[in-house]
Protein backbone atom coordinates (compact mmCIF):
# COMPACT_ATOMS: atom_id res chain seq x y z
CA UNK A 1 0.00 0.00 0.00
CA UNK A 2 1.27 3.48 -0.86
CA UNK A 3 2.25 5.82 1.97
CA UNK A 4 0.33 9.07 2.40
CA UNK A 5 2.38 12.24 2.05
CA UNK A 6 0.86 15.65 2.81
CA UNK A 7 2.35 18.93 1.56
CA UNK A 8 1.10 22.29 2.80
CA UNK A 9 1.84 25.68 4.29
CA UNK A 10 2.39 26.26 7.98
CA UNK A 11 -0.76 27.99 9.24
CA UNK A 12 0.62 31.15 10.80
CA UNK A 13 -2.76 31.92 12.40
CA UNK A 14 -4.58 28.62 12.78
CA UNK A 15 -1.53 26.54 13.73
CA UNK A 16 -0.53 29.15 16.33
CA UNK A 17 -3.71 28.27 18.24
CA UNK A 18 -4.36 31.88 19.28
CA UNK A 19 -8.08 32.04 18.47
CA UNK A 20 -9.01 28.37 18.91
CA UNK A 21 -7.41 25.16 20.03
CA UNK A 22 -7.94 23.38 16.68
CA UNK A 23 -4.64 23.44 14.76
CA UNK A 24 -5.05 21.96 11.23
CA UNK A 25 -1.41 20.96 10.60
CA UNK A 26 -1.47 18.99 13.86
CA UNK A 27 -5.01 17.63 13.75
CA UNK A 28 -4.73 16.10 10.26
CA UNK A 29 -2.28 13.58 11.76
CA UNK A 30 -4.86 12.38 14.32
CA UNK A 31 -7.18 10.62 11.83
CA UNK A 32 -6.77 6.88 12.29
CA UNK A 33 -8.37 6.17 8.93
CA UNK A 34 -5.89 8.48 7.15
CA UNK A 35 -2.38 7.67 8.44
CA UNK A 36 0.23 10.18 7.28
CA UNK A 37 3.74 8.86 6.74
CA UNK A 38 5.27 12.27 6.03
CA UNK A 39 4.13 15.86 6.52
CA UNK A 40 5.95 18.55 4.53
CA UNK A 41 5.45 22.07 5.93
CA UNK A 42 6.42 25.21 4.01
CA UNK A 43 7.23 28.36 5.98
CA UNK A 44 9.41 31.47 5.94
CA UNK A 45 12.32 32.37 8.20
CA UNK A 46 10.07 34.57 10.31
CA UNK A 47 8.09 31.52 11.49
CA UNK A 48 10.97 29.20 12.34
CA UNK A 49 9.86 28.99 15.98
CA UNK A 50 6.24 28.10 15.22
CA UNK A 51 7.35 25.53 12.63
CA UNK A 52 9.62 23.82 15.14
CA UNK A 53 6.81 23.72 17.73
CA UNK A 54 4.32 22.19 15.25
CA UNK A 55 6.93 19.61 14.26
CA UNK A 56 7.44 18.61 17.87
CA UNK A 57 3.70 18.45 18.58
CA UNK A 58 3.02 16.25 15.53
CA UNK A 59 5.84 13.86 16.37
CA UNK A 60 4.50 13.60 19.92
CA UNK A 61 0.91 12.91 18.84
CA UNK A 62 1.75 10.76 15.80
CA UNK A 63 5.20 9.16 16.19
CA UNK A 64 4.88 7.40 12.83
CA UNK A 65 4.62 10.72 11.00
CA UNK A 66 7.87 12.25 9.78
CA UNK A 67 7.76 16.06 9.63
CA UNK A 68 10.00 17.90 7.14
CA UNK A 69 10.27 21.68 7.21
CA UNK A 70 10.88 23.67 3.99
CA UNK A 71 11.87 27.30 4.26
CA UNK A 72 10.76 29.33 1.23
CA UNK A 73 10.97 33.12 1.32
CA UNK A 74 7.98 34.80 -0.37
CA UNK A 75 8.02 38.59 -0.02
CA UNK A 76 4.30 39.03 -0.73
CA UNK A 77 2.16 35.90 -0.22
CA UNK A 78 -0.72 37.70 -2.00
CA UNK A 79 1.31 38.23 -5.19
CA UNK A 80 0.05 35.59 -7.62
CA UNK A 81 3.12 35.60 -9.90
CA UNK A 82 5.56 35.30 -7.02
CA UNK A 83 3.55 32.64 -5.23
CA UNK A 84 2.99 30.49 -8.34
CA UNK A 85 6.66 30.74 -9.31
CA UNK A 86 7.83 29.70 -5.85
CA UNK A 87 5.50 26.70 -5.68
CA UNK A 88 6.29 25.68 -9.26
CA UNK A 89 10.02 25.66 -8.43
CA UNK A 90 9.28 23.65 -5.30
CA UNK A 91 7.29 21.07 -7.28
CA UNK A 92 9.91 20.86 -10.05
CA UNK A 93 12.72 20.10 -7.58
CA UNK A 94 10.73 17.82 -5.27
CA UNK A 95 11.31 14.41 -6.87
CA UNK A 96 7.89 12.78 -6.63
CA UNK A 97 7.78 9.00 -6.35
CA UNK A 98 4.11 8.31 -7.11
CA UNK A 99 4.70 4.57 -7.47
CA UNK A 100 5.41 4.27 -3.74
CA UNK A 101 3.73 7.35 -2.27
CA UNK A 102 0.27 8.93 -2.48
CA UNK A 103 0.57 12.74 -2.42
CA UNK A 104 -1.95 15.23 -1.01
CA UNK A 105 -1.86 19.03 -1.00
CA UNK A 106 -3.28 20.54 2.19
CA UNK A 107 -5.49 23.50 1.25
CA UNK A 108 -6.65 24.53 4.72
CA UNK A 109 -3.62 26.71 5.43
CA UNK A 110 -2.03 29.44 3.35
CA UNK A 111 -3.48 32.52 1.66
CA UNK A 112 -6.26 32.32 -0.93
CA UNK A 113 -3.62 33.00 -3.58
CA UNK A 114 -1.60 30.04 -2.35
CA UNK A 115 -4.69 27.82 -2.46
CA UNK A 116 -5.40 28.86 -6.05
CA UNK A 117 -1.80 28.12 -7.02
CA UNK A 118 -1.98 24.70 -5.37
CA UNK A 119 -5.14 23.98 -7.34
CA UNK A 120 -3.63 25.04 -10.68
CA UNK A 121 -0.41 23.10 -10.16
CA UNK A 122 -2.33 20.00 -9.13
CA UNK A 123 -4.88 20.18 -11.95
CA UNK A 124 -2.04 20.57 -14.47
CA UNK A 125 -0.30 17.54 -12.88
CA UNK A 126 2.85 19.50 -12.06
CA UNK A 127 2.12 18.08 -8.63
CA UNK A 128 0.74 14.51 -8.91
CA UNK A 129 -1.51 14.88 -5.90
CA UNK A 130 -5.05 15.02 -4.58
CA UNK A 131 -6.39 17.98 -2.63
CA UNK A 132 -6.89 17.67 1.12
CA UNK A 133 -9.26 19.98 3.00
CA UNK A 134 -9.39 19.84 6.81
CA UNK A 135 -12.27 21.29 8.83
CA UNK A 136 -12.70 21.90 12.59
CA UNK A 137 -15.12 19.66 14.53
CA UNK A 138 -18.81 20.46 14.46
CA UNK A 139 -21.41 19.07 16.85
CA UNK A 140 -20.63 15.45 17.71
CA UNK A 141 -17.64 15.15 15.35
CA UNK A 142 -14.31 13.96 16.84
CA UNK A 143 -12.04 16.67 18.20
CA UNK A 144 -9.70 16.18 15.23
CA UNK A 145 -12.39 17.49 12.87
CA UNK A 146 -12.99 16.14 9.38
CA UNK A 147 -10.96 15.54 6.22
CA UNK A 148 -12.14 15.74 2.63
CA UNK A 149 -10.04 14.38 -0.24
CA UNK A 150 -10.65 15.76 -3.75
CA UNK A 151 -9.16 14.04 -6.80
CA UNK A 152 -8.74 16.43 -9.75
CA UNK A 153 -8.14 13.65 -12.29
CA UNK A 154 -11.24 14.44 -14.35
CA UNK A 155 -10.71 11.41 -16.56
CA UNK A 156 -11.96 9.28 -13.66
CA UNK A 157 -15.32 11.01 -13.61
CA UNK A 158 -17.30 9.60 -16.52
CA UNK A 159 -20.33 11.75 -15.79
CA UNK A 160 -18.23 14.91 -15.89
CA UNK A 161 -16.50 13.83 -19.08
CA UNK A 162 -19.84 13.06 -20.69
CA UNK A 163 -21.07 16.48 -19.63
CA UNK A 164 -18.04 18.17 -21.20
CA UNK A 165 -18.54 16.13 -24.37
CA UNK A 166 -22.20 17.13 -24.45
CA UNK A 167 -21.33 20.83 -24.17
CA UNK A 168 -18.80 20.48 -26.99
CA UNK A 169 -21.41 18.70 -29.08
CA UNK A 170 -23.87 21.52 -28.42
CA UNK A 171 -21.32 24.10 -29.57
CA UNK A 172 -20.56 22.05 -32.69
CA UNK A 173 -24.28 21.77 -33.44
CA UNK A 174 -24.55 25.54 -33.10
CA UNK A 175 -21.71 26.08 -35.59
CA UNK A 176 -23.33 23.64 -38.02
CA UNK A 177 -26.69 25.38 -37.78
CA UNK A 178 -28.34 22.29 -36.36
CA UNK A 179 -27.63 20.30 -39.54
CA UNK A 180 -26.52 16.69 -39.08
CA UNK A 181 -23.50 16.98 -41.36
CA UNK A 182 -21.71 13.77 -42.32
CA UNK A 183 -18.70 14.96 -44.31
CA UNK A 184 -15.62 14.00 -42.28
CA UNK A 185 -13.50 16.90 -43.53
CA UNK A 186 -16.17 19.48 -42.75
CA UNK A 187 -16.89 18.02 -39.30
CA UNK A 188 -13.18 18.02 -38.44
CA UNK A 189 -13.01 21.66 -39.47
CA UNK A 190 -15.97 22.51 -37.21
CA UNK A 191 -14.34 20.68 -34.27
CA UNK A 192 -11.15 22.69 -34.76
CA UNK A 193 -13.10 25.91 -35.19
CA UNK A 194 -14.97 25.34 -31.90
CA UNK A 195 -11.70 24.90 -30.00
CA UNK A 196 -10.12 27.98 -31.58
CA UNK A 197 -13.19 30.18 -31.06
CA UNK A 198 -13.54 29.13 -27.44
CA UNK A 199 -9.88 29.72 -26.55
CA UNK A 200 -8.53 32.44 -28.84
CA UNK A 201 -9.40 36.04 -29.64
CA UNK A 202 -7.18 36.12 -32.73
CA UNK A 203 -8.68 36.92 -36.16
CA UNK A 204 -10.38 34.13 -38.11
CA UNK A 205 -10.30 33.85 -41.90
CA UNK A 206 -13.15 32.03 -43.65
CA UNK A 207 -12.35 31.31 -47.26
CA UNK A 208 -14.31 29.50 -49.93
CA UNK A 209 -16.41 29.98 -53.06
CA UNK A 210 -19.52 32.12 -53.01
CA UNK A 211 -22.52 30.49 -51.38
CA UNK A 212 -20.58 28.14 -49.11
CA UNK A 213 -22.06 29.74 -45.99
CA UNK A 214 -19.36 32.14 -44.78
CA UNK A 215 -21.87 34.75 -43.59
CA UNK A 216 -24.06 32.24 -41.74
CA UNK A 217 -20.99 30.66 -40.14
CA UNK A 218 -19.70 34.07 -39.02
CA UNK A 219 -23.03 34.69 -37.27
CA UNK A 220 -22.80 31.34 -35.50
CA UNK A 221 -19.21 32.01 -34.46
CA UNK A 222 -20.39 35.29 -32.95
CA UNK A 223 -23.13 33.45 -31.04
CA UNK A 224 -20.59 30.94 -29.73
CA UNK A 225 -18.25 33.72 -28.59
CA UNK A 226 -21.22 35.34 -26.86
CA UNK A 227 -22.15 32.11 -25.08
CA UNK A 228 -18.55 31.56 -23.98
CA UNK A 229 -18.51 35.14 -22.63
CA UNK A 230 -15.52 36.12 -24.75
CA UNK A 231 -17.41 39.17 -26.04
CA UNK A 232 -20.24 41.40 -24.88
CA UNK A 233 -20.87 43.62 -27.90
CA UNK A 234 -22.75 43.19 -31.14
CA UNK A 235 -21.96 41.63 -34.51
CA UNK A 236 -21.20 44.20 -37.23
CA UNK A 237 -21.37 42.73 -40.74
CA UNK A 238 -19.58 44.68 -43.49
CA UNK A 239 -19.73 43.70 -47.17
CA UNK A 240 -16.42 45.09 -48.36
CA UNK A 241 -17.35 44.72 -52.03
CA UNK A 242 -19.73 47.67 -51.61
CA UNK A 243 -16.99 49.99 -50.29
CA UNK A 244 -14.93 52.17 -52.59
CA UNK A 245 -12.55 55.10 -52.11
CA UNK A 246 -13.24 57.77 -49.51
CA UNK A 247 -16.62 56.25 -48.78
CA UNK A 248 -14.91 53.06 -47.64
CA UNK A 249 -12.71 54.92 -45.17
CA UNK A 250 -15.65 56.93 -43.85
CA UNK A 251 -17.89 53.87 -43.49
CA UNK A 252 -15.28 51.81 -41.69
CA UNK A 253 -13.42 54.36 -39.60
CA UNK A 254 -15.87 57.27 -39.33
CA UNK A 255 -15.15 60.96 -40.00
CA UNK A 256 -15.32 64.45 -38.66
CA UNK A 257 -17.95 66.43 -40.49
CA UNK A 258 -15.46 68.95 -41.88
CA UNK A 259 -13.46 66.15 -43.53
CA UNK A 260 -16.26 65.05 -45.89
CA UNK A 261 -17.99 67.44 -48.25
CA UNK A 262 -21.69 67.69 -47.49
CA UNK A 263 -21.49 65.82 -44.20
CA UNK A 264 -23.87 67.31 -41.66
CA UNK A 265 -22.42 65.59 -38.60
CA UNK A 266 -19.59 63.44 -37.32
CA UNK A 267 -19.81 59.73 -38.07
CA UNK A 268 -18.63 57.01 -35.69
CA UNK A 269 -17.89 54.32 -38.30
CA UNK A 270 -18.47 50.58 -38.18
CA UNK A 271 -15.26 49.77 -36.31
CA UNK A 272 -16.53 51.89 -33.42
CA UNK A 273 -19.88 50.07 -33.57
CA UNK A 274 -18.04 46.75 -33.24
CA UNK A 275 -16.26 47.77 -30.02
CA UNK A 276 -16.53 44.87 -27.57
CA UNK A 277 -18.07 42.60 -30.18
CA UNK A 278 -17.26 41.02 -33.54
CA UNK A 279 -16.45 42.76 -36.82
CA UNK A 280 -17.17 40.55 -39.83
CA UNK A 281 -15.42 41.86 -42.94
CA UNK A 282 -17.04 39.83 -45.71
CA UNK A 283 -15.24 39.86 -49.08
CA UNK A 284 -12.17 41.40 -47.45
CA UNK A 285 -10.30 40.70 -50.69
CA UNK A 286 -12.28 43.57 -52.23
CA UNK A 287 -10.80 46.18 -49.86
CA UNK A 288 -8.30 48.69 -51.24
CA UNK A 289 -4.69 48.71 -50.04
CA UNK A 290 -5.19 51.89 -47.97
CA UNK A 291 -8.15 50.42 -46.12
CA UNK A 292 -6.19 47.20 -45.59
CA UNK A 293 -3.35 49.13 -43.94
CA UNK A 294 -5.73 50.92 -41.57
CA UNK A 295 -7.55 47.68 -40.72
CA UNK A 296 -4.24 46.02 -39.86
CA UNK A 297 -3.31 48.91 -37.56
CA UNK A 298 -6.69 48.72 -35.85
CA UNK A 299 -6.39 44.96 -35.35
CA UNK A 300 -2.92 45.17 -33.84
CA UNK A 301 -3.36 48.25 -31.66
CA UNK A 302 -7.11 48.57 -31.14
CA UNK A 303 -6.81 52.20 -32.29
CA UNK A 304 -7.33 54.20 -35.49
CA UNK A 305 -7.82 57.75 -36.77
CA UNK A 306 -11.25 58.72 -38.14
CA UNK A 307 -11.07 60.84 -41.29
CA UNK A 308 -10.21 64.42 -40.43
CA UNK A 309 -9.44 63.67 -36.79
CA UNK A 310 -6.15 64.37 -34.97
CA UNK A 311 -7.07 61.99 -32.16
CA UNK A 312 -7.13 58.21 -32.17
CA UNK A 313 -10.28 56.30 -31.33
CA UNK A 314 -10.13 53.03 -29.40
CA UNK A 315 -12.12 49.98 -30.48
CA UNK A 316 -11.41 46.46 -29.27
CA UNK A 317 -13.15 43.87 -31.38
CA UNK A 318 -12.77 40.29 -32.58
CA UNK A 319 -12.26 40.07 -36.33
CA UNK A 320 -13.74 37.49 -38.67
CA UNK A 321 -12.79 37.94 -42.33
CA UNK A 322 -14.41 36.28 -45.32
CA UNK A 323 -12.71 35.88 -48.70
CA UNK A 324 -13.96 34.34 -51.92
CA UNK A 325 -10.58 34.50 -53.63
CA UNK A 326 -7.16 33.07 -52.81
CA UNK A 327 -5.50 35.76 -50.66
CA UNK A 328 -2.05 34.23 -51.10
CA UNK A 329 -2.39 34.62 -54.87
CA UNK A 330 -3.58 38.21 -54.43
CA UNK A 331 -0.54 38.92 -52.26
CA UNK A 332 1.72 37.58 -55.01
CA UNK A 333 -0.03 39.90 -57.48
CA UNK A 334 0.40 42.92 -55.18
CA UNK A 335 -3.35 43.29 -54.69
CA UNK A 336 -3.44 42.33 -51.02
CA UNK A 337 -1.08 43.36 -48.25
CA UNK A 338 1.29 40.61 -47.17
CA UNK A 339 1.34 41.85 -43.54
CA UNK A 340 -2.46 41.80 -43.27
CA UNK A 341 -2.60 38.34 -44.84
CA UNK A 342 -0.01 37.11 -42.33
CA UNK A 343 -2.19 38.47 -39.50
CA UNK A 344 -5.33 36.83 -40.88
CA UNK A 345 -3.69 33.54 -41.77
CA UNK A 346 -3.16 32.42 -38.18
CA UNK A 347 -6.52 30.62 -38.21
CA UNK A 348 -7.79 29.93 -41.73
CA UNK A 349 -10.78 27.72 -42.41
CA UNK A 350 -11.51 26.72 -46.01
CA UNK A 351 -15.19 26.02 -46.52
CA UNK A 352 -15.65 23.26 -49.12
CA UNK A 353 -18.01 23.65 -52.05
CA UNK A 354 -21.37 21.85 -51.92
CA UNK A 355 -20.33 19.42 -54.68
CA UNK A 356 -17.40 18.33 -52.47
CA UNK A 357 -19.81 17.35 -49.67
CA UNK A 358 -22.26 14.95 -51.37
CA UNK A 359 -23.03 13.15 -48.10
CA UNK A 360 -24.23 16.46 -46.62
CA UNK A 361 -26.67 17.31 -49.41
CA UNK A 362 -29.60 15.25 -48.06
CA UNK A 363 -29.41 16.80 -44.55
CA UNK A 364 -29.19 20.27 -46.12
CA UNK A 365 -32.24 19.58 -48.27
CA UNK A 366 -34.14 18.68 -45.09
CA UNK A 367 -32.82 21.81 -43.37
CA UNK A 368 -33.84 24.07 -46.26
CA UNK A 369 -37.29 22.46 -46.41
CA UNK A 370 -37.81 23.08 -42.68
CA UNK A 371 -36.66 26.68 -43.09
CA UNK A 372 -39.12 27.29 -45.93
CA UNK A 373 -41.92 25.68 -43.92
CA UNK A 374 -41.42 28.38 -41.28
CA UNK A 375 -41.56 31.08 -43.95
CA UNK A 376 -44.71 29.66 -45.53
CA UNK A 377 -46.37 28.69 -42.27
CA UNK A 378 -47.35 25.28 -43.63
CA UNK A 379 -45.91 21.78 -43.77
CA UNK A 380 -44.31 20.57 -47.02
CA UNK A 381 -43.10 17.03 -47.79
CA UNK A 382 -41.58 15.13 -50.72
CA UNK A 383 -43.22 12.12 -52.30
CA UNK A 384 -40.79 9.20 -51.98
CA UNK A 385 -40.05 8.96 -55.72
CA UNK A 386 -39.68 12.74 -55.98
CA UNK A 387 -37.19 12.90 -53.10
CA UNK A 388 -35.14 10.02 -54.51
CA UNK A 389 -34.99 11.68 -57.95
CA UNK A 390 -34.02 15.06 -56.54
CA UNK A 391 -31.29 13.62 -54.30
CA UNK A 392 -29.87 11.62 -57.24
CA UNK A 393 -29.62 14.82 -59.25
CA UNK A 394 -28.26 16.86 -56.32
CA UNK A 395 -25.49 14.37 -55.51
CA UNK A 396 -24.53 13.55 -59.10
CA UNK A 397 -20.86 14.48 -59.75
CA UNK A 398 -21.99 16.29 -62.87
CA UNK A 399 -24.20 18.64 -60.83
CA UNK A 400 -21.75 21.39 -59.99
CA UNK A 401 -23.92 23.73 -57.89
CA UNK A 402 -21.99 26.88 -58.91
CA UNK A 403 -23.87 28.95 -56.32
CA UNK A 404 -23.44 26.21 -53.69
CA UNK A 405 -25.92 26.44 -50.81
CA UNK A 406 -27.58 29.53 -52.29
CA UNK A 407 -28.51 27.48 -55.34
CA UNK A 408 -29.72 24.57 -53.24
CA UNK A 409 -31.77 26.80 -50.93
CA UNK A 410 -33.40 28.63 -53.85
CA UNK A 411 -34.26 25.35 -55.55
CA UNK A 412 -35.91 23.85 -52.45
CA UNK A 413 -37.79 27.08 -51.80
CA UNK A 414 -39.22 27.10 -55.34
CA UNK A 415 -40.50 23.54 -55.02
CA UNK A 416 -41.96 24.11 -51.54
CA UNK A 417 -43.73 27.29 -52.63
CA UNK A 418 -45.25 25.66 -55.72
CA UNK A 419 -46.14 22.34 -54.06
CA UNK A 420 -49.88 21.62 -54.35
CA UNK A 421 -51.36 20.72 -50.96
CA UNK A 422 -47.86 20.62 -49.48
CA UNK A 423 -46.64 17.64 -51.57
CA UNK A 424 -43.60 17.84 -53.86
CA UNK A 425 -44.21 15.39 -56.71
CA UNK A 426 -41.91 13.74 -59.26
CA UNK A 427 -43.09 15.94 -62.16
CA UNK A 428 -42.33 19.01 -60.02
CA UNK A 429 -38.82 17.72 -59.36
CA UNK A 430 -38.26 17.03 -63.06
CA UNK A 431 -39.42 20.55 -63.91
CA UNK A 432 -37.15 22.02 -61.25
CA UNK A 433 -34.15 20.07 -62.52
CA UNK A 434 -34.79 21.33 -66.06
CA UNK A 435 -35.09 24.89 -64.70
CA UNK A 436 -31.81 24.62 -62.81
CA UNK A 437 -29.93 23.26 -65.80
CA UNK A 438 -31.32 25.95 -68.06
CA UNK A 439 -30.41 28.69 -65.60
CA UNK A 440 -26.87 27.41 -65.20
CA UNK A 441 -26.36 27.05 -68.93
CA UNK A 442 -27.51 30.63 -69.52
CA UNK A 443 -25.33 31.96 -66.71
CA UNK A 444 -22.24 29.91 -67.60
CA UNK A 445 -19.53 32.50 -68.05
CA UNK A 446 -16.63 30.10 -67.79
CA UNK A 447 -14.06 31.65 -70.17
CA UNK A 448 -12.71 28.21 -71.06
CA UNK A 449 -16.19 27.00 -71.96
CA UNK A 450 -16.96 30.14 -73.93
CA UNK A 451 -13.73 29.81 -75.91
CA UNK A 452 -14.30 26.15 -76.76
CA UNK A 453 -17.97 26.73 -77.58
CA UNK A 454 -16.90 29.39 -80.07
CA UNK A 455 -15.34 26.65 -82.22
CA UNK A 456 -17.26 23.50 -81.25
CA UNK A 457 -20.72 24.90 -80.57
CA UNK A 458 -23.04 22.55 -78.64
CA UNK A 459 -20.44 19.76 -78.76
CA UNK A 460 -18.40 21.72 -76.17
CA UNK A 461 -20.80 20.55 -73.45
CA UNK A 462 -19.74 16.93 -74.12
CA UNK A 463 -16.09 17.60 -73.21
CA UNK A 464 -14.99 16.68 -69.69
CA UNK A 465 -13.90 19.57 -67.49
CA UNK A 466 -10.36 18.14 -67.30
CA UNK A 467 -10.00 18.18 -71.10
CA UNK A 468 -11.80 21.53 -71.33
CA UNK A 469 -9.12 23.36 -69.36
CA UNK A 470 -6.30 21.81 -71.40
CA UNK A 471 -7.97 22.42 -74.76
CA UNK A 472 -8.70 26.05 -73.93
CA UNK A 473 -5.03 26.60 -73.01
CA UNK A 474 -3.92 25.06 -76.34
CA UNK A 475 -6.31 27.25 -78.34
CA UNK A 476 -5.05 30.40 -76.61
CA UNK A 477 -1.43 29.51 -77.41
CA UNK A 478 -2.37 28.89 -81.03
CA UNK A 479 -4.02 32.31 -81.18
CA UNK A 480 -0.90 34.06 -79.89
CA UNK A 481 1.69 32.12 -81.93
CA UNK A 482 2.98 33.00 -85.40
CA UNK A 483 2.69 29.48 -86.77
CA UNK A 484 1.70 25.92 -86.04
CA UNK A 485 5.37 25.04 -85.41
CA UNK A 486 5.85 27.99 -83.05
CA UNK A 487 2.79 26.97 -81.07
CA UNK A 488 4.10 23.40 -80.93
CA UNK A 489 7.47 24.51 -79.66
CA UNK A 490 5.81 26.45 -76.79
CA UNK A 491 3.48 23.62 -75.86
CA UNK A 492 6.01 20.79 -75.94
CA UNK A 493 9.20 22.58 -74.84
CA UNK A 494 9.57 20.56 -71.65
CA UNK A 495 9.02 17.11 -73.21
CA UNK A 496 10.88 17.67 -76.50
CA UNK A 497 14.20 16.37 -75.18
CA UNK A 498 12.72 13.00 -74.24
CA UNK A 499 11.15 12.41 -77.67
CA UNK A 500 12.89 10.60 -80.53
CA UNK A 501 10.79 12.57 -83.00
CA UNK A 502 10.69 16.30 -82.36
CA UNK A 503 7.98 17.21 -84.84
CA UNK A 504 6.07 19.52 -82.48
CA UNK A 505 3.79 20.75 -85.23
CA UNK A 506 2.65 17.20 -85.96
CA UNK A 507 1.99 16.50 -82.28
CA UNK A 508 -0.13 19.65 -82.03
CA UNK A 509 -1.98 18.83 -85.24
CA UNK A 510 -2.91 15.37 -83.92
CA UNK A 511 -4.07 16.84 -80.59
CA UNK A 512 -6.38 19.34 -82.29
CA UNK A 513 -7.69 16.65 -84.59
CA UNK A 514 -9.00 14.73 -81.56
CA UNK A 515 -11.57 17.49 -81.13
CA UNK A 516 -12.22 18.07 -84.83
CA UNK A 517 -10.12 21.25 -84.90
CA UNK A 518 -7.17 22.46 -86.97
CA UNK A 519 -4.70 25.35 -86.95
CA UNK A 520 -6.67 27.49 -89.37
CA UNK A 521 -9.89 27.16 -87.37
CA UNK A 522 -8.24 28.08 -84.06
CA UNK A 523 -6.55 31.20 -85.44
CA UNK A 524 -9.59 32.68 -87.20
Amino acid sequence: MKKNVVIGFLGTNLDAGKKRRWRPSVKITEHADFPIARLELIHSRRWNGLAAKIKADVEAISPDTEVLLHRIEIADPWDFEEMYGALYDFARDYGFDDEREEYHVHLTTGTHVAQICWFLLTEARHIPAKLLQASPPRGDEPHAGSLQVVDLDLSKFNALQQRFDLVTQEYNTLLKGGIDTRNATFNAMIDRMEVVTSNSDAPLLLSGPTGTGKSDLATRLYELKLQRRRIKGRLVHVNCSTLRGERALSTLFGHRRQAVAGAGADRHGLLREADGGVLFLDEIDELGLDEQAMILHAIETGKYFPLGSDFEVTSRFHLIAGAGRDLAALVAEGRFRADLFARLNLWTFNLPALRDRPEDIAPNIAFERARVEKLLGSRVTFNADAQAAYERFATDPGTLWPGNFRDLGASVQRMCTLAPRGRITLPMVETEIATIKGTWAAADRDPDMQLIAKYLGAEAAQIDEFDRVQLAAVIRICQTSASLSAAGRRLFAASRAAKTSRNDADRLRKYLDRFGLDWATCTN
